[in-house]
């Protein structure tokens, strides 16, 4: 796989239905993806000094933060929406590739700000609830 644009990695939200059809968010500048996972220590006696871990045990999640541009698309007011109801919904993440990692998130943050003499902008911070896959 070669290499990738940033302007082609993609965050989008679902529309609530079921199955979901997604929107991209529109005005993104910067998106940010972690994958995080908890270690489980099984270290022993027996393990020579050295540290081991449980393979496959642990608390996985995915974080997403995002900033850009304020557009008021629908997209946005989505966001905005869900994080004033504190309500976890469909979210997907899309790259040049094709690939795409789909879940349900909670928006845990949401910036805006702006210059007299600047552009309005927002920031936004989701947690992942559940399984996150990958397509």
């Amino acid at each position: 796989m070669g290499v990738e644009k940033g302007s082609a990695f993609l965050l989008k939200v679902g529309d609530g239905n079921i199955p979901a059809t997604y929107a991209t968010v529109a005005g993104m500048r910067t998106t940010q993806l972690s994958v995080n996972g908890e270690a489980v220590n099984i270290t022993s006696k027996d393990s020579g000094g050295w540290r081991e871990l449980l393979s496959g045990a642990g608390v996985r999640s995915v974080s997403v933060s995002a900033a850009g541009l304020f557009t008021g698309s629908a997209a946005e007011v989505a966001i905005r929406n869900h994080a004033l109801s504190g309500t976890i919904e469909d979210y997907e993440l899309s790259f040049e590739s094709g690939e795409r990692m789909r879940g349900r998130f909670l928006v845990t943050r949401l910036d805006y700000a702006g210059d007299y003499n600047g552009e309005r902008n927002y920031a936004l911070s989701l947690e992942s609830s559940g399984a996150v896959v990958s397509e």
